[in-house]
């Protein structure tokens, strides 16, 4: 399995400077829900510390987990792609510091800066292949270790 990529180390230095001229250093307190499935994607984060779990809802009151994020990780990529709404849930696992995004500022950038918007793209699509293949091994293991019974 390929290793995650950090988004911020991913971009080249002058895309990343500009992206990071744009950032607000944001906190969360553990257990903080940071948006839920549904809700209006207007913004992203990259992860300083802590850790972030993605999840699903399954019903009105249960949740299962489909990943943990941490340092360097991207938290977000519903913005980038209509409807513009979250696919999963978020919450702070733990205290998160993280830097915040603006999401059309962003997407403004990118349309004036093509270059970064080339990089940013690559790299969010970086991130969602490495979580399929992620996601894709879990299923793969639980399949297995369950005898072939869904």
């Amino acid at each position: 399995m390929t290793k995650p990529i950090k988004i911020l180390n991913a971009l080249p230095p002058p895309q990343r400077a500009r992206l990071m001229e744009l950032a607000e250093e944001v906190y969360f307190p553990e257990d903080t829900r940071i948006f839920d499935s549904g809700g209006t994607a207007d913004r992203f984060w990259v992860i300083r510390s802590g850790a972030v779990s993605l999840d699903q809802e399954l019903s009105d009151v249960q949740r299962v987990t489909v990943a943990g994020l941490g340092a360097g990780d991207l938290l977000g990529w519903s913005w980038l792609f209509p409807p513009y709404e979250w696919d999963f849930g978020a919450e702070a696992f733990s205290p998160v510091r993280a830097y915040e995004f603006d999401a059309a500022t962003v997407l403004r950038l990118c349309e004036d800066d093509t270059a970064l918007g080339l990089a940013l793209v690559r790299c969010v699509a970086e991130v969602l292949a490495h979580r399929l293949e992620t996601t894709r091994g879990q299923l793969m293991h639980q399949y297995a270790t369950r005898g072939g019974v869904p």
